[in-house]
C-alpha cells in the first residue's frame, strides 16, 4: 500500500495541471448532497451569480492543498441544521451531462456530451437508481435526423433550439428511454477533483489491475493494482475516464458509477454532511462556475437529505450495454449502437419502477417480434451462386419475414444489412440468424426508401448458413 501511495504521489506531482475533462457527471453527489442555503442566507448581495442563480462568494479560510486532500472535519459542525427531506410524492429524475473534453478544449463551437447518466430518487419507496447512457447510442433527435445521442446537446446549442442543448438532450433521452426527466445538470469540466480532495479522497474497490493515463503526454501511465484503495481526486478522475481498459466505454460507465457511489459512501462513512453545510460557501465557490442546472436550490437541498437516507442496497445501478444494443454503422461510417427497444425498456423498468412487475414494450420470441414489426425487406444477391437470393427469400419468408423482392447486384465482399427506417427487432433477428458483426449492419436513415431493410448477400452467407 505504501508503494502505491508513493507512486500515486509521484504521478500527481508530475501532472499538476487542472484536469478539464468531461467528468462532470460525478459532481451530482456534490450538487445533490451538499446543502448550501444556510451559509448563503447571511451573504446574499450584489455579487455575480452562478449556480442556482445565487451570488458567487469567496471561500473563507485557506484553500486545502489539492495534492494532499485532508478529510473535512465535521466534529464542530454537529449542530448545523439540515433542511427537511424531499416531501414530494413523485419520483424525481435528473439527467447529468458532462461535455466532451476535446470539443470543450478546442473552444470552436458547441460541444457534444461525453457522459450521460440518469439519477432517479423515489421518496415514497425509499429507493434510488443510476443508469448510464452510452454516447454512441443511435437516437431520433426531435427536429433532426437520427444521430448519436451525444449530438443532441450539440444541435440544441448550435441551432439555438428552445431551451438550448440541455432541453434537446432531455427530450431525446426521454423519448429514447420512455421516461420523464425533471431536471438536468450540465458540467463543463473537472471541479469534481477538488471536491473529492475536500472529502479526503474516495474509496474504490478496483476489480482488477488497471493502467490509467494522465492527461499530459509527457507523464507516464499509472498502474492501479487490484484491491481497495483511497484515491485522490486526480487519480479517481484518471481511473474513471480510462476508455482503453476491459469493457471499453461500457467498463468506463461502470467505473463512473463506482465513483458516484464512492462519494456517497465517503460522506456517510465520516458523517460529513454537517461539515459540508458549514463549509458551503467554499464548496459553492469551487463548483458553481462549472455547473449549469435547472434544479432549484430548495429542491436540491431536500433531495440531498432524502438521498442520504436511502440504504446502499436500495440504490439500483444499470448500464445500457451489449445485451440492449446491436453494433452497427452510421451513414457516414461511424460505429454506432442501435437500441433494442424491448430490452432497453426492460432494463429501464428495473431502475425506474418500485417493483419488478412492469411489462416491457413487447413480448414474444425474436421471430415473433420481427414478424410483428413487419419491415419490408429486399434480398440482393451479390454472391457467386445465382440461386442464393431466391433460396434466402424462401427461407426468411418461412420464418415470418416480409421479403418483398429479390434482386441481383455486383460482387459483394461480405454480407451486409442496411436499415433505412429503424427496425430494431428485425435487425436483432437477422444479425443473430446470419451471424453478422457490427460492421455488417448499417443504419442509413431514408424514409423515402421503397423498402425498410436491404440484405446484401455475399459468399460468407453462401458458405455458412442454416438453410436446408
Amino acid at each position: 500500500m505504501r508503494r502505491l501511495r508513493d507512486r500515486i504521489a509521484r504521478w500527481v506531482r508530475a501532472n499538476r495541471r487542472l484536469a478539464y475533462i468531461s467528468a462532470g457527471a460525478f459532481l451530482i453527489l456534490a450538487l445533490v448532497l451538499v446543502p448550501m442555503s444556510y451559509s448563503f442566507a447571511r451573504q446574499l448581495g450584489a455579487a455575480p451569480t452562478g449556480l442556482f442563480g445565487l451570488p458567487i462568494f469567496n471561500g473563507a479560510g485557506a484553500t486545502p492543498d489539492p495534492l494532499n486532500p485532508t478529510l473535512l472535519d465535521s466534529s464542530g459542525n454537529q449542530g448545523v441544521p439540515l433542511p427537511e427531506p424531499w416531501d414530494g410524492a413523485e419520483r424525481v429524475t435528473i439527467l447529468l451531462m458532462g461535455l466532451d473534453y476535446r470539443d470543450w478544449s478546442a473552444g470552436e463551437g458547441p460541444s457534444r456530451t461525453d457522459t450521460m447518466i440518469l439519477l432517479t430518487i423515489d421518496p415514497v419507496a425509499g429507493t434510488a437508481g443510476i443508469m448510464s447512457v452510452p454516447r454512441d447510442l443511435w437516437a431520433v433527435i426531435p427536429g433532426f435526423s437520427p444521430n448519436k445521442i451525444n449530438t443532441a446537446y450539440y444541435f440544441g446549442e448550435l441551432y439555438n433550439t428552445p431551451g438550448g442543448g440541455p432541453a434537446l438532450a432531455m427530450r431525446t433521452v426521454e423519448q429514447t428511454l420512455g421516461i420523464p426527466i425533471d431536471y438536468y445538470a450540465q458540467i463543463d469540466f473537472g471541479a469534481f477533483v477538488r471536491f473529492i480532495d475536500l472529502i479526503g479522497g474516495v474509496k474504490i474497490d478496483v476489480p482488477e489491475e488497471i493502467r490509467v493515463d494522465p492527461l499530459g503526454a509527457d507523464t507516464p501511465p499509472l498502474l492501479v493494482p487490484e484491491g481497495r484503495h483511497t484515491l485522490s481526486g486526480e487519480v479517481a478522475l484518471a481511473y474513471a475516464r480510462q476508455r482503453y481498459a476491459e469493457g471499453g466505454d461500457f467498463g468506463r460507465s461502470q467505473r463512473q458509477m463506482q465513483i458516484i457511489l464512492g462519494i456517497r459512501d465517503r460522506i456517510l462513512e465520516f458523517d460529513l454532511l454537517p461539515g459540508l453545510v458549514a463549509n458551503a460557501s467554499e464548496i459553492y465557490n469551487e463548483l458553481s462556475t462549472g455547473i449549469d442546472t435547472n434544479l432549484p436550490l430548495a429542491d436540491a437541498l431536500r433531495l440531498a437529505v432524502s438521498a442520504t437516507r436511502i440504504d446502499r442496497d436500495d440504490i439500483r445501478q444499470a448500464v445500457i450495454g451489449e445485451e440492449q444494443i446491436i453494433y452497427g454503422r452510421s451513414p457516414d461510417d461511424l460505429a454506432i449502437l442501435i437500441p433494442i427497444p424491448d430490452k432497453i425498456r426492460a432494463l429501464v423498468n428495473e431502475i425506474f419502477t418500485s417493483s419488478s412487475g412492469a411489462e416491457p414494450l413487447a413480448q414474444g420470441s425474436a421471430a415473433e417480434l420481427m414478424a410483428a414489426e413487419g419491415a419490408i425487406i429486399s434480398v440482393q444477391n451479390g454472391s457467386s451462386s445465382a440461386s442464393l437470393g431466391a433460396n434466402t427469400q424462401s427461407y426468411l419468408a418461412g420464418l415470418g419475414a416480409n421479403v418483398a423482392e429479390t434482386t441481383s447486384i455486383s460482387g459483394q465482399a461480405r454480407t451486409t444489412i442496411i436499415d433505412h427506417t429503424g427496425n430494431p427487432y428485425t435487425l436483432a433477428f437477422l444479425a443473430e440468424l446470419m451471424d453478422l458483426g457490427g460492421v455488417q449492419i448499417v443504419h442509413d436513415f431514408n424514409p423515402a426508401s421503397a423498402v425498410d431493410i436491404e440484405i446484401r448477400l455475399a459468399d460468407d452467407w453462401l458458405n455458412n448458413n442454416p438453410m436446408p
